[in-house]
């Protein structure tokens, strides 16, 4: 299980969490937490590619910006 803290450009308020929450939980990646600007999320790599990753939070409509393995 792979787990990262994504950053997130274009987040400002409940509402954007809220969606980056939603298309996340959609792509099968389990939401660990999510504030403005980030996500800390878990997934399996053998299921789901980083692409998939950066697709979800587009989805959202916002911007990936990297990522940092948590601990």
């Amino acid at each position: 299980m792979t787990k990262e803290k994504i950053k997130i450009e274009g987040m400002s308020c409940n509402h954007c969490v809220m969606a980056v929450k939603r298309e996340l939980t959609n792509a099968q990646i389990t939401v660990e937490a999510v504030g403005i600007g980030f996500a800390d999320i878990a997934y399996d790599d053998k299921t789901i590619s980083r692409e998939m990753v950066k697709q979800a939070i587009e989805e959202a409509g916002f911007h990936y910006q990297g990522e940092e393995p948590l601990n």
